[in-house]
């Protein structure tokens, strides 16, 4: 059976506290599909907030972008899946071994003690990347042409799926087919500002073109009324061709 409209939206706990991202749990519970837990909360509150989270029932992206030698990426997904994480994410920059070493181990680790296997989702190109910050790092080839080669990467390796721009999400499904999951940031509905995201598109437009989750925080967060911000979003996830009814 297909994901409600509302399943496939992630609220980012984009904070630097505790209290402030419970209360926005607390908020938000049963309003979306899962919460995202960045580098800044995960480094400040740690195994305490997703701890939160999932004692209540709810999931959590574990927003990492792990990028180390192979070994040292495997033992942290390995301990990202013991604290209950539902996804976790690693640059596809750091290569197949990594991201094989990493699938390999978490597999044996849940079926050694009985895990639930976590999402394994490979970023790809940063949706704050031009053209222009691949070249000052030494990458000369254009953003279109390095998403799709390591979304195929990353199937290769045994992925589950990739964080993309919704401008790549066609290029993807056409290398990777339709089982592959797809990660979107940069979403901005009609009433948000860009804010320092360059490749965006709005939730029906990602949804349409094949998105299997939107992340979104600073359209919600930021809104008077963050109850009526994520009824919109939804409303306009609803909007995309062959997705109409899907909420509830």
């Amino acid at each position: 059976m297909e994901n409600k409209v509302r399943d496939k939206l992630i609220f980012a706990l984009d904070f630097d506290d505790l209290e402030t991202a419970r209360g926005w749990v607390d908020r938000l519970r049963g309003k979306v599909g899962m919460f995202k837990v960045g580098k800044q909360l995960f480094t400040h509150g740690g195994p305490q907030m997703l701890d939160y989270i999932t004692r209540g029932g709810d999931g959590v992206f574990l927003d990492m972008k792990y990028h180390d030698i192979p070994n040292t990426v495997a033992k942290a997904v390995v301990e990202a899946t013991r604290l209950g994480a539902t996804m976790v994410n690693v640059h596809a920059l750091g290569g197949r071994e990594m991201m094989e070493r990493t699938r390999q181990e978490v597999d044996a680790v849940c079926a050694r003690e009985g895990l639930k296997r976590p999402l394994l989702i490979a970023v790809t190109i940063l949706t704050s990347s031009t053209e222009q910050t691949l070249l000052e790092v030494g990458i000369d080839r254009p953003v279109e042409e390095m998403v799709p080669r390591l979304a195929a990467l990353a199937k290769d390796s045994g992925f589950d799926g990739v964080v993309a721009s919704p401008r790549e999400i066609r290029a993807i499904r056409d290398i990777c087919g339709a089982g592959f999951k797809i990660v979107t940031p940069g979403v901005r509905p009609s009433f948000a500002s860009l804010d320092d995201q360059k490749r965006v598109a709005t939730p029906s437009a990602a949804v349409a073109d094949g998105a299997d989750y939107l992340v979104v925080g600073r359209p919600i967060s930021a809104a008077p009324d963050p109850l009526a911000a994520v009824d919109a979003i939804l409303d306009e996830m609803n909007l995309a061709p062959g997705r109409e009814g899907d909420r509830g």
